[in-house]
């Protein structure tokens, strides 16, 4: 039974909130666990949707999975049978990609389907294949299978990605780490998940450098050791829930800030007015503001601000003064929830599919909303928590996947947000 937020809107948050394990870490660090028949320890682990399901195609391997406390996962992958996975549930998220290659690594031939996730614009997984493909990995696609065989070379190879990816950069990590010979990545994505991927792959024994211009190295080992990890805690909640407290005119203190990974992100908010303080190594006040005017916004790759924060900062921009430029070049379909915020009083012009104009600040008030995203699910959020009135959020299960019990943590701040069955 699908289930729905209620939101009465207007209530500055207070308080404090701790942030959980990074959801986009957990995953290339579970399909890593595949790569070896020793057991491994992630600590630290996220309680949302996607982690279930990852954990429900493991299981479907033949992996053994278990929990061993709240947030510690037990994984050994003795045997893996890749016949035998959950096609089903690889169609529901994106982070199943990310099982190509350390299958490619235990079984040499698979047949996977196209991973799924979010409706966020054409999300092809090009990138990845055209890099197993400079690898030596025979492909063969269809519309909804993709076929793969791979027969280790002895000769180095260099991979160069065709643009900047997270996902496509841990997989070609995650197939290189299981073979001595040496593998060149050049155009490598640098961000906290592949940096997290990069330190566990290191305890199992294997040989990682991180060199200049985006490039990475990897010297991969046939029988790689089992190893322990805790997760780094997650910028993208972070940063949602910063955004959340500077909308609200909050005062609130965000606990477990990966702040290395979110210098630029918080350098243009307190350009742009945010009173935000660093009181810990990781642990931020956010203050409510005077005064606000951001006035240009873009994703771009690590070091930059990440694509996945683009969502509520654009709630944000409604309660800025003038006009806000936001450029998402990567997807063309994350500005779908803006056209919600219209229907709640903002004011935003479409330029084209991977820029928008919000002029503020504008009142916003309360309406019935679907989200059509993670990300965009949890800006509605935001935007509900600011509206004047009722705000209803439909399929929650989206904001599931990647928030854990967001609502509960929310009304520990003083939001009256609550969770009830559709």
């Amino acid at each position: 039974m699908s289930e729905k937020f209620i939101i009465q809107g207007g209530k500055p948050l207070k308080g404090e909130v701790q942030i959980r394990g990074a959801k986009n870490a957990a995953f290339p660090i579970l399909a890593a666990s595949l790569l070896t028949k020793k057991v491994c320890i992630i600590e630290n682990m996220p309680l949302i949707e996607d982690v279930f399901r990852m954990n429900e195609i493991l299981k479907s391997l033949g992996v053994d999975v278990s929990w061993i406390d709240k947030r510690t996962l037990k994984i050994r992958a003795k045997k893996v049978n890749p016949v035998k996975i959950k096609k089903n549930i690889v169609a529901k998220f994106r982070g199943s990609v990310l099982l190509y290659g350390p299958l490619l690594a235990r079984s040499g031939k698979i047949n996977m389907s196209q991973p799924g996730g979010c409706l966020i614009g054409a999300r092809p997984i090009d990138v990845h294949l055209d890099a197993f493909s400079q690898m030596g990995v025979k492909v063969s696609s269809g519309k909804n299978l993709n076929s793969l065989e791979f027969r280790p070379e002895k000769q180095d190879k260099t991979v160069i990605l065709k643009e900047f990816s997270v996902t496509a950069t841990e997989n070609i990590i995650l197939l290189a780490s299981s073979f001595s010979q040496k593998t060149i990545i050049k155009g490598a994505d640098l961000d906290y998940p592949v940096q997290e991927l990069i330190k566990f792959l290191k305890k199992m024994g294997v040989k990682i450098k991180i060199g200049s211009f985006h490039k990475i190295t990897v010297e991969g080992l046939r029988r790689p050791k089992g190893a322990e990890h805790k997760l780094v805690s997650d910028p993208i909640e972070a940063g949602t829930f910063i955004i959340a407290a500077a909308a609200t005119r909050g005062d609130v203190i965000i606990e477990n800030v990966e702040v290395s990974f979110l210098e630029l992100f918080l350098k243009k908010l307190k350009e742009a007015g945010l009173p935000i303080k660093r009181i810990g190594p990781k642990k931020i006040r956010v203050k409510p503001w005077k005064k606000l005017k951001i006035d240009k916004i873009q994703g771009f790759p690590y070091p930059g601000i990440a694509t996945d924060l683009l969502s509520a900062i654009g709630v944000l921009a409604t309660q800025s003064n003038g006009a806000t430029l936001i450029h998402d070049p990567l997807y063309e379909g994350r500005f779908k929830y803006l056209e919600e915020l219209n229907k709640m009083g903002a004011n935003i012009m479409f330029c084209d599919p991977h820029r928008v104009i919000i002029n503020g600040p504008s009142k916003l008030f309360g309406r019935e909303l679907g989200p059509f995203d993670l990300r965009g699910g949890a800006a509605l959020i935001i935007a509900g928590l600011i509206a004047k009135g009722r705000t209803v959020i439909d399929n929650v299960y989206q904001i599931d996947r990647g928030y854990e019990r967001i609502e509960e943590r929310l009304q520990k701040l003083g939001a009256d947000i609550k969770r009830i069955k559709a």
